[in-house]
């Protein structure tokens, strides 16, 4: 099983985002999701629009995550294609609710036809739409 996993569960894990006051921390809820898609030989599915954002997001400390998904046996980066930025713009005039690239995440995982891992609520609720949209909890045994 593949899974597309939006930029903002990286940012999550690589951020170590998350208030341990307030529960699992949205960092470790996303390592043990990424641990458990590797336990099962299942893949993640990253585009360049999520590499795109994480450079921008993450500055200096990029390289380091490109080296992390390059290692990974459980990482497939695909690139992104014109139908998917057709569709994305499409949804974009039609809705006006989430950035291009939100649009253009839900594009990719309707075209690959897998489920979108995501925190982002507005990103959600659209997307539900189109393709199954979880959070990493929502799938951790």
């Amino acid at each position: 099983m593949d899974y597309y996993v939006d930029t903002c569960i990286w940012l999550n894990l690589f951020k170590k985002e998350g208030d341990e006051t307030k529960g699992i921390p949205y960092w470790k809820l996303a390592k043990d999701f990424i641990e458990q898609i590797e336990d099962d030989n299942d893949f993640i599915v990253i585009s360049t629009i999520t590499l795109k954002e994480l450079t921008f997001k993450l500055g200096n400390k990029f390289n380091e995550v490109k080296q992390f998904f390059q290692e990974s046996d459980s990482i497939k980066i695909i690139k992104t294609t014109p139908n998917d930025y057709d569709q994305a713009r499409q949804w974009e005039q039609e809705h006006q609710l989430l950035s291009f690239y939100d649009y253009l995440h839900v594009a990719i995982a309707k075209r690959l036809n897998v489920p979108l891992i995501t925190r982002d609520r507005d990103l959600m609720e659209f997307a539900q739409e189109h393709v199954k949209v979880f959070r990493p909890e929502d799938l951790l045994r």
